[in-house]
């Protein structure tokens, strides 16, 4: 008799010993409080973040730390509202999905088809701009309106207008054939969402409570605030913990215009992993179908969703988000049926989506709190650097903060590896200083000498009033080089200039042609002609002038 028992044991060991091992549970309340504690107060990354958690059985859990607002240390919990940002991105593909299956709209039609008659929309090799392909970001449409000039930076998309984004795609060339390559567009998302809500006779934030969150009862998810979830707003905070005003994008809404709660966030992830019945579970499922390869071997965009392939062979399934003052993620395992919530109302570089990753797969590590490097040590660092006759290094030091500015571009902070060792976050870029100057490490080694130790502060400068008149003379287009020009505006009696890919500075009048600019060490002279038309522009920086010609 044992003879029978023992192999049948034997074979069921040899079974389970051949079943691939289970994931391991997302962490408990306390270990998920640990890593929020440290976040917001020992590495200063947040004011307040609230992380929402749901499990297979359907069973959900709520774990908060920190305040809705800095001065004001109110508590967090699953109901408080937060900007989600580009999270929306997955309501108006959600939309897509749905249209399709009601049969109003196919994922291969153009988006020019949904625009009024007559609106020009760019087209390369024959190939038109398709509703699959914003939905995708494979439009080739760049992330930013390049023809708007924000009036608020604090508030970005605020004043972009319809007729800016049809005035957009009438001049705009496509640099490739659509749905050839990922490149991540804000833009591209915002003309789906803008498209779709036309296509159902209905605005944006109409059709997203119309046919997602009324049917899946999230009433504390919309554009417009409630008094209810008014009360509820968590304050946005910049990456320094400073206040910062909320976003508005009435053009572009379907890229980031939503606001939600974690609770919200959870009951819409409950539907994707089928735990809560939905009509709009054939939809869901869908999206997932529909994929495009991107630049990361281990990553896919589907319909708006990110798929990620873990090491253990997973397929998880996110999106995250960010506007001026707060970070989101919401992600999923579609295998084990888990999710994960995490919203911040603090916008830092770093951002929260280490912490959905980690939470939805252990095996992913938590970010590495910033290096931190004696203020002694960076003011060493402070001074002018050669890289070439006419390409200086202007390195300075805000308390803790260290920043290199190339003349021609914007002040850009730098990051400590080490000691003497700096990378850029926001290119492919690092600086590494020694006892000559610094090497710029991009492309190549660079060697830039120092010329000069610690800049001179600028010379003080006395504002003059200039007539309205005089100043609307110089509105234009100044072009410094085939890719960097400054557009210089005019409100009233204030005179602004914006140099590309850089924030919008009011400039002082000086004298009638001489103006300076109070947030950096510059300045623009406005020539004119014989005739009195302004033909150029000087711009003095760094010590070294610069001319750019009017081009428009």
């Amino acid at each position: 008799m044992l003879k029978r028992v023992i192999p049948a044991l034997l074979a069921v060991v040899l079974a389970a010993a051949c079943l691939p091992a289970a994931p391991p549970p997302i962490p408990s309340d306390a270990e998920i409080r640990k890593i929020l504690v440290d976040r917001t107060d020992v590495q200063k990354q947040g004011v307040g973040i609230v992380v929402g958690v749901i499990e297979p059985s359907g069973r959900r859990r709520i774990v908060a730390y920190g305040s809705t607002d800095r001065d004001d240390k109110g508590p967090l919990d699953g109901d408080t509202v937060f900007e989600i940002g580009s999270v929306t991105k997955v309501f108006t593909s959600l939309l897509l999905a749905d249209a399709v299956r009601r049969g109003e709209v196919a994922l291969d039609d153009p988006v020019a088809k949904y625009l009024p008659a007559g609106t020009k929309v760019p087209a390369h090799g024959g190939k038109p701009i398709r509703l699959v392909d914003l939905a995708t970001h494979t439009a080739a449409l760049p992330s930013f309106p390049p023809n708007h000039v924000p009036k608020d930076l604090h508030n970005p998309y605020a004043d972009y207008t319809v007729a800016q984004l049809y005035e957009f795609l009438a001049g705009y060339e496509l640099p490739r054939d659509p749905g050839a390559q990922y490149d991540y567009s804000n833009l591209g998302v915002g003309l789906l969402g803008h498209a779709l809500a036309r296509r159902a006779g209905m605005d944006y934030e109409t059709l997203v409570r119309t046919r997602i969150t009324a049917p899946l009862s999230m009433k504390s998810t919309s554009i417009a605030l409630s008094d209810s979830m008014r009360k509820r707003l968590a304050t946005g905070h910049d990456a320094r913990r400073e206040r910062t005003p909320n976003w508005d994008l009435p053009t572009l809404s379907g890229a980031g215009a939503l606001r939600s709660t974690a609770n919200d966030l959870l009951t819409f992830l409950s539907a994707n992993l089928g735990l809560t019945p939905t009509p709009l579970a054939p939809a869901m499922a869908s999206m997932l179908a529909t994929r495009r390869p991107t630049p990361r071997p281990h990553l896919q965009v589907a319909l708006a969703w990110h798929i990620i392939t873990a090491d253990d062979g997973r397929e998880l399934v996110l999106h995250n988000g960010g506007t001026g003052g707060y970070r989101s993620f919401v992600g999923f395992d579609p295998k084990n049926r888990t999710g994960v919530v995490v919203l911040s109302n603090t916008s830092t570089d770093d951002g929260v989506d280490d912490i959905g990753r980690h939470l939805l797969d252990p095996s992913t590590p938590l970010a590495q709190p910033p290096k931190q490097v004696d203020p002694k040590v960076l003011e060493r660092y402070v001074g002018l650097y050669e890289l070439a006759p006419n390409a200086i290094f202007r390195i300075t030091r805000d308390g803790s903060h260290l920043y290199a500015q190339l003349t021609g571009q914007p002040k850009l902070e730098l990051f400590p590896e080490s000691e003497t060792k700096f990378f850029y976050k926001v290119v492919d870029a690092q600086i590494t200083f020694d006892g000559d100057g610094l090497v710029l490490h991009q492309n190549g080694d660079h060697r830039a000498k120092r010329i000069e130790g610690s800049p001179a502060a600028p010379r003080e400068r006395k504002e003059i009033s200039v007539d309205p008149a005089v100043l609307e003379r110089y509105v234009g287009k100044y072009q410094l080089s085939p890719t960097f020009a400054i557009t210089v505006t005019r409100e009233g009696k204030q005179l602004f200039a914006q140099a590309t890919a850089q924030p919008r500075f009011e400039i002082f009048p000086e004298t009638e042609r001489d103006f300076f600019l109070k947030a950096v060490d510059a300045q623009l002279t406005f020539v004119t002609d014989a005739t009195g038309r302004v033909t150029k522009a000087i711009l003095h920086q760094g010590g070294f002038d610069q001319e750019a010609k009017r081009v428009e």
